[in-house]
């Protein structure tokens, strides 16, 4: 008894002793937490209640529907502290923003297993030890009251003074009291003394911003390659922050990156997204829910990892698990398919077992066998994509064999639903694992007995069968004279295809086809602009609206829709934040009619005449038109707060080299004098002008297309140092000049936060194609604008973004 009781004694002792001695609130052993923060949700100004209240809706959703758990949700820049100053939370600007406090708020992420973080800085103790301890009892009151999680502290806030560490260090103690287990985010602070109480360190430095602050190096079929490229911190250190996953600009393929980050880094912070996770396809929440549940229910043997060695797996290829299970992301950052000879044995981590199963959990889950210890497995990566396996003596979560599948939900607690994929026109024979947890299987609507039996069932799948890749090699382009194209035209169809708004605008277009929402007049964009709707999920299509109708995006003139609203106090004009100015070569601002009108007179209001500028009122000045981009017209127009265009022909395409420098408003009248509808108008204001995009060399590629898969587009990868806007690509498809409208790294936008990334070398164009192209006579154009800059390898491939699965619904009935 004795015995027990000093063993007792010890043990107690070396817990306090551990919990005294962990000052940083995990250790490099604590499993993950999830976290979404709010950064490029909103930016310096700060969130709102009602904003973070739709924010949270969308989560609640997922949680309630698919079993999301969400551990924590932060508020960045602007909630309580800002760029360059210290909040209160009894201050006029943050009652403001949250007029009923943190409450309602903590009330409603409580309700989903949901916790709080924070943006803010290390100081903010003031002068006195009045005000020293004012500011550490307002962040210890966030632990105490409101059980907060995370705190994400940033030089950008402003620096710790050196006079000021103790009262840092004890407000940590203090504030670890209450919540032990909080997470200080250390970014670039340069403590002292005190960072030993901060839990990470920001890796690389690096924000993860597609094409702002993370940008593509090399040419691939979308812009994410840079990202799921990243590596891995020295010794695999997970009490350091990667800056998670960002999802706002540039979407697609978030899942890969995910992955990358969750299941290869997985830091103390994983899965980790910020910025706008609402952009991305309703069809793509059961994924992102899939994703969270999977690393939610292995997080405890996920901790320990290893690199595994690079010359067979790939560099920074780590396995994770215990002895029994193990995770390994696989990746390929090439235009070629890859195979991986995996062993499944010690050499990954796994000890030696009768059998071993391996399943894939993504692209699409897939169980690709029962197989012997230390047998090798050879697994398929698609072009540009990851793949993530797990690997075990145990079949679990193994639901059937024969097809990709896709876990839609099985939270529903009597049933679980699975939609079959397999591309066009194959045949799948399927068979169910465990037949026997479920008492009725309904695949496509119908019974199927056979399944429920353990038997095995052939599935066709609709469509034609696809006889090539989805992503293949199409043409490699050859030189030709300048003289044979008309540069102009095609150099013009590009940029008139693209855009230069806000990342985020082109985003909500990509993945919802469009922007309805409610302007500040109430008008609705789906009307006024020809946005599509978008997504019927309430949750959803609300955090985007709270997004677009949010102020601060509204007042930054960042959308061209704010040309075409009926709104005086709205525009669209060039960004030159941070002091750097996004125009190509001065710029030009072009107009797109969407369709040619005979003899219109298009008006652009301007407010003022510091707006007019650089031109001046009662001056005449130059603009260019055409109905086909290939010829151009001029006609002049008299600078004012009207600067009224008439045109005495047809036109669609206005182009004005010299342009004021804010236009709030576009209208139009026909010939008869009636306004002109507005819904497919368009219009950017960074390309270049045509007269000074002079070619130096030119690349031409000919080919005619057999087949595509659904949402086709021809990747037009431009290999080499081109200079920054130095190659622009087109397609002529049987005559009809067909622009980019996309392109990695990014084209020029009105960037909602920073500055676009800027690339010299690899580009690569996406032209979207039509299935009525098949049989077309399909030119491809690339031109090189830099006289010291044309040694270049332009490649033609082809690709499909969603992956063109066919789907069929399987429902398991417990």
């Amino acid at each position: 008894m004795k015995s027990i009781l000093i063993t007792l004694i010890i043990i107690t002792f070396t817990l306090s002793l551990s919990a005294q001695t962990n000052t940083r609130g995990a250790t490099e052993k604590t499993p993950s937490k999830s976290e979404y923060f709010s950064w490029i949700n909103n930016t310096n100004e700060g969130a709102a209640e009602a904003q973070t209240m739709a924010n949270l809706a969308f989560f609640k959703y997922l949680h309630d529907t698919y079993g999301m758990e969400l551990d924590i949700y932060a508020f960045d820049a602007g909630a309580l502290d800002g760029k360059r100053f210290y909040g209160s939370i009894h201050s006029d600007r943050f009652k403001e923003q949250f007029p009923r406090g943190f409450d309602p708020i903590y009330e409603y992420a409580k309700s989903m297993n949901t916790r709080l973080g924070i943006w803010g800085g290390p100081d903010g103790f003031g002068n006195t030890p009045e005000e020293e301890r004012q500011r550490t009892d307002q962040m210890v009151s966030l632990c105490r009251d409101y059980d907060w999680a995370l705190f994400k502290f940033d030089a950008v806030c402003g620096a710790l003074r050196p006079e000021k560490e103790d009262a840092f260090i004890n407000m940590m103690i203090e504030c670890r009291k209450y919540s032990p287990d909080l997470i200080l985010l250390n970014h670039r602070l340069g403590l002292e003394r005190a960072e030993e109480y901060a839990t990470t360190f920001l890796w690389e430095g690096w924000e993860t911003y597609i094409d702002v602050f993370m940008n593509n190096s090399m040419t691939a079929p979308h812009h994410r390659a840079q990202a799921i490229a990243r590596g891995v911190p020295e010794k695999l250190t997970r009490l350091t922050e990667d800056h998670g996953v960002c999802i706002s600009s540039c979407p697609d393929y978030w899942d890969d990156d995910l992955i990358v980050q969750a299941f290869n880094r997985n830091m103390i912070l994983a899965p980790q997204i910020y910025g706008n996770p609402w952009f991305i396809r309703e069809s793509e929440l059961p994924k992102m829910a899939r994703i969270f549940n999977i690393h939610k229910k292995y997080n405890n043997i996920l901790v320990e990892g290893f690199l595994l060695p690079e010359k067979k797996y790939g560099e920074a290829t780590v396995s994770r698990g215990d002895e029994n299970t193990r995770f390994i992301v696989l990746r390929n950052l090439s235009w070629e398919k890859k195979t991986y000879s995996v062993s499944l044995s010690e050499e990954i981590g796994l000890k030696e077992q009768g059998r071993v199963y391996v399943n894939q959990y993504h692209p699409g889950e897939r169980f690709l066998g029962e197989f012997a210890f230390a047998d090798e497995v050879d697994v398929e990566v698609l072009p540009f994509r990851v793949c993530l396996l797990k690997i075990s003596g145990e079949d679990e979560d193994i639901i059937l064999s024969g097809a990709h599948y896709e876990v839609v939900n099985d939270h529903l607690g009597n049933e679980v639903v699975v939609d079959l994929l397999s591309l066009p026109g194959e045949e799948k024979t399927i068979q169910l694992h465990h037949p026997e947890l479920y008492s009725e299987v309904i695949l496509n609507g119908k019974p199927a007995p056979r399944l429920l039996k353990g038997k095995s069932m052939k599935m066709h799948f609709p469509g034609n069968q696809l006889q090539h890749d989805i992503t293949r090699h199409i043409a490699t382009m050859d030189t030709i004279a300048t003289s044979s194209i008309n540069s102009e035209a095609l150099y013009e169809a590009t940029v008139f295809a693209a855009d230069n708004n806000a990342l985020e605008i082109r985003a909500i277009k990509e993945t919802h086809g469009g922007a309805a929402m409610k302007t500040r007049n109430n008008q609705d964009v789906q009307e006024t602009h020809g946005g599509a709707s978008l997504p019927g999920l309430e949750s959803q299509k609300n955090a985007i609206v709270a997004f677009l109708t949010q102020e601060t995006f509204i007042n930054r003139g960042i959308w061209d829709h704010n040309l075409f609203d009926d709104d005086m106090e709205t525009g669209f004009w060039p960004s030159i934040r941070y002091g750097v100015d996004q125009k190509v070569k001065g710029g030009c601002f072009r107009l797109d009619l969407g369709e040619v009108v005979e003899k219109p007179t298009i008006t652009l209001h301007v407010p003022d005449m510091f707006a007019l500028q650089p031109l001046l009122e009662d001056e005449a000045y130059y603009a260019s038109y055409s109905t086909d981009l290939k010829v151009w017209k001029r006609i002049l127009f008299m600078a004012g707060t009207e600067c009224n265009l008439e045109f005495p022909d047809e036109v669609r395409y206005i182009r004005i080299d010299y342009f004021p420098q804010r236009i709030n408003e576009i209208s139009g009248i026909n010939k008869a004098g009636e306004p002109l509808r507005r819904n497919n108008w368009s219009a950017s204001n960074l390309f270049a002008a045509a007269k000074k995009m002079k070619v130096e060399q030119v690349w031409k590629a000919a080919f005619e297309l057999t087949e595509m898969a659904d949402d086709a587009y021809l990747c037009i990868a431009v290999e080499g140092e081109h200079g920054i806007e130095g190659a622009y690509a087109t397609a002529v498809i049987d005559g009809e000049l067909r622009g980019a409208p996309d392109r990695a790294t990014s084209y020029p936008s009105n960037t909602w936060e920073y500055i676009n990334a800027k690339s010299k070398k690899n580009y690569t164009y996406y032209i979207p194609l039509r299935k009525d192209d098949i049989g077309k006579n399909i030119e491809v154009y690339v031109q090189a604008f830099d006289s010291a800059k044309v040694n270049l390898r332009p490649e033609v491939y082809i690709s499909s973004t969603p992956y063109p699965f066919e789907r069929v619904r399987l429902v398991l009935k417990k």
